[in-house]
């Protein structure tokens, strides 16, 4: 079974019409399942459509950029496993432990980067872009700026640097990045003590719509992308009543702009209002 799934992920960087299966399929099923179990009820200024249209071009951007880190990753991944550098490498891991370093070392680049853009002001402004959203939904999960993109992309390399993850792992992780973003940003309802059970492990909706309420501390926390032991390991695990959140920021950018793309896209740099 291992071997089949190593050989799948393997080659799954060649087959880019089933990696977008995996993104495109991800929101469409979240988004038939916020008009059937919605959380709260999202008052979007115009529409939904016309909300997801900011966000999605966003992803777009994002789509491109991680094309041109994507030769990286294949690059860098490649120089790790000729040269046997990496802890996979140096433990000689079998095929299952490599994908829980592999995995476990690319989810905390995920974690590392998301906190290091909360805590250094000029990458919050990058980031902030992303909180900017009034109403988060399954679309918000990829609204990025580009600047964001790029660091995400450096802190993932890095990663790949230490862990020596193979190209299945990368590609297992990727997959599972791109589920969980659209899961975890899903304005969808659960029963509380599914959701509970949920975030011992992975990153839950109700945990990741912490991280989006308007105010800090709750802003600074919780900021896993597929696992939440990073969060209760490192104390930034926080809890709220989902249906008492508010979306959006209470400085640094005007809320009723958090669909005016041009703004979104020059406003890291500017000066922030706060």
């Amino acid at each position: 079974m291992w071997n089949d799934i190593k050989l799948y992920f393997d080659t799954l960087e060649n087959h880019p019409v089933q990696r977008m299966i995996f993104l495109v399929g991800g929101l469409l099923i979240f988004w038939i399942l916020e008009g059937a179990i919605p959380l709260i009820q999202l008052r979007y200024k115009k529409n939904k459509f016309r909300h997801a249209s900011i966000n999605l071009v966003f992803t777009a951007i994002h789509l491109v950029i991680h094309f041109g880190i994507a030769v990286l990753i294949v690059m860098l991944s490649d120089w790790c496993k000729k040269n046997s550098f990496g802890i996979v490498y140096w433990t000689n891991a079998n095929i299952v432990f490599t994908i829980i370093i592999g995995v476990l070392g690319l989810d905390f680049s995920s974690w590392l980067v998301h906190w290091v853009m909360h805590k250094v002001s000029p990458l919050w402004a990058f980031h902030l872009v992303h909180h900017t959203d009034n109403n988060v939904d399954v679309t918000t999960g990829l609204r990025h700026h580009p600047g964001d993109s790029i660091l995400r992309g450096v802190f993932f390399l890095l990663l790949i640097f230490v862990s020596g993850a193979p190209m299945y792992t990368v590609m297992i992780y990727q997959t599972l990045i791109v589920l969980a973003t659209a899961f975890t940003h899903a304005n969808i309802s659960l029963p509380k003590s599914v959701d509970k059970i949920i975030s011992y492990v992975l990153v839950s909706p109700n945990m990741h719509k912490v991280h989006h309420h308007w105010k800090q501390p709750y802003t600074d926390s919780n900021y896993g992308g597929v696992f939440s032991i990073w969060d209760r390991l490192f104390g930034t695990f926080k809890t709220l009543d989902p249906k008492s959140i508010r979306y959006g920021l209470d400085r640094y950018y005007p809320n009723e702009k958090d669909e005016d793309l041009v703004a979104l896209l020059k406003k890291p740099f500017q000066k922030l209002d706060g």
